[in-house]
């Protein structure tokens, strides 16, 4: 049963066209049992380790064929570097992708391994580029890391995803960076049935979020945090989708998301990177619920070294 939308949700057209374009190419990801109702959406398991193939085959398909054929640009802190690259190598296009210079080594190597050539910049340049639009004076095909519609509405494929498995659901947990997973993944539920709750979890290591919607004021916080992949900037576009869409805000103590890290690989044999754990984690700061709960594993691309200290 299709619901009314917000008018900031994704339209739930658009999402159906989305998904239908991407099917090809992105197979539904795992749903996994972990007890008392809760599941995990192993999103990780994808072929780049992480959600953002969805939403980057799905802009690309929608694309004019000469507008793809120059290639695809991007802006990351490293997954979505890596989507870019492997939807332009299963395209047949060039890709480049500018990247934090601290990005992490495992999600460097990954756009090397589909052919893309990454461009480091600090990460204030880099924000600033992507602010000024700067990609308006470079020949690829730009892919916006998180705000594009047709990017979101093939994010919110996983959100269809759910509700075929979990009918009854009640709430789902999603890690916010800069906005489109969360974006994508709540209009498709709130299409289906309003009453269901999205739950964004950030880290204290970087709240930009939760402490926007509390104030009132956008922060402008220096990450502190093993959740790279949510230190996204602020935007007025996503602050609309998001408070359109999300119900509840958790900040969880960094402390916690890296031992989520830790049990998710020794409890479940699971490897998250950090945004990906912060769900899990969430879990634990939320108040006993009847529910069916999903919480999204956005990502595993976590750094080796990284991996090896918090399993010490």
């Amino acid at each position: 049963m299709i619901m009314a939308y917000h008018s900031a949700m994704i339209d739930p057209e658009r999402i159906v066209a989305a998904r239908r374009r991407i099917a090809p190419f992105v197979h539904p990801s795992p749903l996994l049992a972990i007890g008392d109702r809760r599941y995990l959406k192993l999103e990780s398991l994808n072929p780049t380790g992480s959600f953002k193939i969805r939403g980057f085959f799905a802009e690309a398909l929608a694309a004019d064929r000469s507008a793809l054929h120059r290639g695809i640009l991007t802006v990351s802190a490293g997954n979505a570097a890596q989507a870019a690259a492997f939807v332009a190598h299963r395209l047949g296009v060039p890709c480049r992708t500018f990247m934090f210079d601290t990005a992490p080594p495992t999600k460097i190597e990954g756009v090397r391994r589909w052919g893309g050539v990454p461009v480091f910049l600090p990460r204030q340049a880099l924000l600033d580029w992507l602010a000024a639009e700067g990609w308006r004076n470079e020949p690829e095909m730009f892919i916006h890391p998180f705000a594009g519609d047709e990017l979101i509405a093939g994010h919110a494929s996983i959100g269809e995803e759910i509700v075929e498995s979990v009918p009854d659901l009640g709430r789902a947990i999603v890690p916010v960076g800069g906005g489109g997973l969360i974006s994508g993944i709540g209009s498709a539920l709130k299409a289906h049935r309003s009453g269901i709750e999205i739950i964004g979890v950030q880290s204290d290591g970087y709240a930009l979020w939760p402490r926007t919607f509390a104030t009132g004021t956008p922060p402008t916080p220096v990450p502190h945090t093993i959740a790279d992949g949510t230190t996204g900037p602020w935007s007025a576009r996503m602050h609309a989708h998001l408070a359109a869409i999300v119900d509840r805000w958790i900040t969880v103590p960094e402390t916690a998301v890296r031992a989520a890290v830790r049990d998710l690989a020794l409890g479940h044999r699971l490897i998250a990177e950090g945004a990906g754990a912060l769900p899990f984690a969430a879990l634990g700061f939320l108040p006993p619920d009847d529910r069916a709960t999903v919480a999204i594993l956005s990502g595993g691309n976590i750094d080796t070294t990284l991996l090896r200290d918090l399993l010490a």
